[in-house]
């Protein structure tokens, strides 16, 4: 029985749509980067209107519009977004998905052990977050490069922006197992995963609105930052730490819990 296939099968429509829809998104955000730079004066007056809590809740405090990077940092906020859903999704669908169709029992009656079907099915769903993870990527520097209207970028804080991805699935992912497996039954994912994304979401805007560093030790919005990452062509390492720390906890206790976890059978 080849779990990884089977996992990998199961979300592979999934991710094509997700890939497909965030690539959508970059390249509608990218083709009105000219006409935004070209009014970037105005818009910066526009905004500047605006209560800085405000700002800061959604990422466009200190936002340069005429710049390509600036720009790209703030429709990355939108794209960390749906890579946070998709991510969740997997994650608490990722052992309950048997539990609440009954055909938990018939899967563990196979002489494999939890450890093993944990591993493929983790295994399964990152390849499924690669494959987004690419996409994303390929869509940035194509589209970016197709309509920066002749204005130059730092390739390498582009691709910093880029390289947190993975981690942040990661963090998505990893706390989506954790949370399924810490409730008795999951009765619908998509709920679950939007509470979560938009939650880490919201807390990151009330950080910013706030002014609370306190808040910005919770939120993976705030640890892989794309304003930051552009303003100072460097990582916030104390806070991708933490979501490191996050990750490998997580991950950890994903198998201990399933491992003692009495699952509920279709008799």
């Amino acid at each position: 029985m080849n779990i990884f296939k089977h996992e990998f099968k199961m979300n592979f429509k999934s991710t094509i749509i997700w890939s497909l829809s965030i690539a959508v998104l970059i390249f509608v955000f990218m083709s009105l980067f000219s006409t935004i730079a070209a009014d970037a004066d105005l818009m910066n007056e526009a905004i500047a209107q605006m209560p800085e809590e405000l700002l800061m809740a959604f990422g466009m405090n200190n936002v340069d519009f005429a710049s390509v990077l600036g720009y790209v940092s703030f429709i990355f906020l939108f794209c960390q977004v749906c890579l946070a859903i998709q991510a969740s999704n997997y994650g608490i669908s990722l052992v309950s998905v048997e539990e609440r169709e009954m055909t938990a029992d018939f899967l563990l009656a196979k002489p494999i052990a939890r450890n093993k079907i944990l591993t493929n099915k983790l295994l399964a769903v990152i390849t499924n977050l690669t494959i987004t993870n690419v996409v994303v990527w390929i869509s940035s520097f194509v589209f970016l490069n197709m309509f920066r209207d002749g204005r130059e970028y730092e390739t390498k804080t582009l691709v910093m922006i880029l390289l947190t991805i993975v981690l942040f699935q990661l963090f998505f992912l990893s706390v989506g197992v954790v949370l399924s497996l810490l409730m008795k039954r999951v009765r619908s994912v998509t709920p679950l995963s939007m509470a979560l994304a938009f939650g880490m979401f919201v807390v990151n805007a009330f950080s910013g609105m706030l002014g609370d560093s306190k808040l910005e030790l919770i939120t993976p919005f705030k640890h892989f930052d794309p304003n930051y990452i552009s303003a100072n062509a460097a990582y916030d390492t104390p806070l991708v730490l933490i979501s490191v720390s996050v990750i490998l906890i997580s991950i950890v206790g994903s198998y201990m819990l399933y491992q003692r976890r009495n699952i509920h059978t279709a008799v």
